[in-house]
């Protein structure tokens, strides 16, 4: 038990780390964090950090990557054995108010310094991962306007954009003061809002 114990702390102190810049990086930027800072909210020397990681790049790709990775696997789970459009849309709502939940920094990261990263060879993978979410998406709005679930003159693409757009907005809203709705509460909301809308029917 002792031997498994100390094996597991190196993993634990990366995790601790890997958050301890996520926040920063969320809070100050990608770009405007320092290896300093993060050693300094760390409580260890900068050189201490390099035990862990080589660079600041590679804290970064772990977040993103991590990220990204999450939200794939519940989309392509969302939509793997359905052919219901409707169903698979509000697998995907649902798969991304959670995803979205557990990586806000990632988010944050992509919404502030998207520029940076996605003129980085090492974060080429960033561009076609967003393609594939976004193809998945489409697929489903327009496989629902051919089966009639959906409005005939939907745009798919702008529905994508602005769904998706919503979905991230949650994420940086200050916990508190009567916001503290869960992913789950988040993801009825916007289905119904979706679905059923907002005026009463006759």
């Amino acid at each position: 038990m002792t031997t498994s114990r100390k094996a597991a702390l190196p993993s634990e102190r990366r995790a601790h780390l890997i958050q301890l810049a996520g926040d920063l990086f969320a809070e100050k930027g990608y770009r405007a964090t320092t290896v300093r800072e993060i050693a300094d909210a760390a409580g260890i020397l900068s050189g201490s950090l390099y035990h862990h990681f080589d660079s600041k790049e590679s804290i970064g790709d772990e977040i993103l990557s991590a990220f990204l990775d999450d939200v794939l696997t519940g989309y392509r789970a969302a939509v793997a054995d359905t052919d219901d459009a409707r169903a698979a849309i509000e697998r995907i709502v649902r798969s991304s108010a959670e995803t979205l939940h557990r990586h806000r920094a990632a988010l944050a990261m992509l919404e502030n310094d998207w520029s940076y990263f996605s003129g980085q060879p090492r974060f080429a993978y960033l561009r076609k991962a967003m393609k594939e979410i976004e193809k998945t998406w489409v697929q489903q709005l327009e496989r629902g306007k051919e089966t009639g679930q959906f409005r005939a003159d939907l745009d798919a693409r702008l529905t994508y954009r602005l769904l998706r757009d919503i979905l991230w907005i949650p994420t940086f809203w200050r916990q508190g003061r009567g916001t503290g709705w869960s992913s789950g509460q988040i993801a009825d909301g916007l289905l119904r809002l979706l679905f059923d809308g907002i005026t009463t029917r006759p």
